[in-house]
């Protein structure tokens, strides 16, 4: 799959490409909600390629705009936000956060054409602590999408942001890559090295899992396993959600309510955005050791830049190609950490960095660990293209209660068999806040989206 042809329909994300126009189905997370301040500064928010300023009026309200002025162009980060609008400098022109121009001080009354005047403004809503826009051609946007974690209360959300400077795939790639764990994450770790119930004594055992992939309603889907003691089955499974939601292995299926997003700001830089639900039990057992201490490598923390004002300025971690991503080949030749990388989540990204802003994909051979990366491709060039050519709707635009069904995590059971069915009995058997959330949401909607599903 070549990076300059087939492949190029879900790569490129800006205005009039294929991959482009699918991402503008969805409703698109975009920022912290405590980004913006009532009568703060505007703040630069690039999303899908297109420059874009987001500023919270004083009434709270959030607004969503092309940056530059109806007027002259001039960019409306420069602008002042008071009394419920934003006024662009240049000529004083004032706008609210649905466009409309509601002052034009610089023309006499009696040619005032204020109402003729309107921003490119797009629709946005708050939830889960964050802002989410969405960028599509419809009056009335979709349903929001009903994925657990964001269905949560903010108060039980953890969320991070980590801007990863490469293709918006291949940064996504990586979460269903589950191969990779037992190599760039614990390539140091052998079983020993581990208490008894650690479930990644299964991985280091065995690195090189056995796998089923298949597509989903939500996406695509995999179910890796491996052999475990007494005639047991140590499963890892886990998704890929349209249009860039993935869900990871990373703590027991029975309470991991977690979502990741890959949030494309152009071709060549990704917004990570990471939900998941507090105080999973499961989680501190797999990062330490047999004596309780966290494994070297696993580290969570990610170290930050200060934020800038710039279109690309809000949270890069300090480890980059040009300090090498903070690699140490002292640790690495002595086997303390695989990578010589600290921090798990650096070493993923030193990785699918190094891969260059933009990979080539005539340049792989993919193996026969790679099923899940070769299957969502697929799903996601075949929906790119039904939508550009024949009007197709891709999957959960409308039909968001899909998203309820997929949950990720990992389990011991008695079979390697009906792998399916296994995932049905656990997802029966899981915690569901989201579903609690779901059921006491009673506030009025200010889209068409909670009280969607009947």
């Amino acid at each position: 799959m070549s990076a300059t042809n087939e492949a190029v329909d879900i790569l490129r994300v800006g205005p009039g490409t294929a991959m482009g126009g699918l991402m503008r189905q969805y409703w698109i997370p975009a920022a912290m909600s405590k980004e913006l301040q009532a009568d703060g500064a505007p703040m630069r928010l690039m999303l899908l390629g297109e420059k874009l300023i987001a500023f919270r009026d004083s009434a709270g309200r959030v607004g969503v705009m092309d940056h530059r002025c109806p007027h002259r162009c001039a960019s409306l980060f420069l602008a002042r936000n008071e009394d419920n609008g934003i006024r662009c400098i240049y000529h004083g022109w004032k706008f609210d956060v649905e466009g409309n121009c509601i002052d034009m001080p610089s023309v006499s009354p009696e040619q005032d054409f204020k109402d003729q005047v309107k921003a490119k403004v797009y629709p946005s809503v708050e939830r889960a602590g964050l802002l989410w826009v969405y960028m599509g051609e419809r009056k009335t946007p979709p349903p929001f999408p009903l994925i657990e974690a964001a269905l949560l209360p903010e108060e039980e959300l953890e969320i991070s942001f980590i801007q990863r400077d490469c293709n918006w795939l291949q940064s996504l790639e990586g979460d269903i890559d589950t191969s990779h764990f037992g190599f760039l994450h614990v390539g140091s770790i052998e079983p020993h090295h581990l208490a008894p119930d650690n479930p990644l004594r299964h991985t280091v055992a065995q690195r090189a899992p056995a796998y089923h992939v298949s597509d989903a309603e939500w996406g695509t889907t995999y179910g890796a396993y491996r052999e475990a003691p007494g005639g047991m089955t140590y499963w890892r499974m886990a998704n890929f959600m349209f249009p860039f939601w993935t869900q990871v292995p990373q703590a027991d299926f029975a309470d991991n309510v977690d979502a990741r997003a890959w949030v494309p700001l152009d071709d060549t830089h990704t917004m990570f955005i990471r939900l998941f639900r507090k105080n999973r039990a499961a989680l501190p057992i797999i990062a330490t050791d047999r004596d309780g201490k966290v494994i070297p490598g696993l580290e969570e923390p990610v170290n930050f830049q200060p934020d800038s004002t710039e279109w690309l300025g809000r949270f890069r971690p300090t480890g980059n190609e040009r300090n090498d991503w903070e690699l140490d080949r002292q640790v690495q030749r002595s086997g303390g950490v695989f990578s010589g990388i600290s921090v798990i989540h650096m070493q993923d990204q030193a990785v699918t960095e190094s891969m260059g802003e933009l990979t080539d994909h005539s340049l792989e051979h993919l193996g026969p660990g790679d099923q899940m990366i070769a299957r969502t491709r697929r799903r996601l060039q075949i929906a790119a293209r039904g939508l550009a050519q024949d009007g197709t709707i891709p999957p959960g635009v409308d039909d968001s209660a899909i998203y309820l069904e997929a949950r990720s995590g990992f389990f011991v059971s008695n079979s390697k068999d009906d792998w399916r069915g296994q995932y049905r009995q656990q997802l029966a058997a899981a915690v569901r806040p989201g579903l609690q959330a779901l059921g006491e949401a009673s506030a009025p909607d200010p889209v068409p989206s909670l009280t969607a599903v009947n």
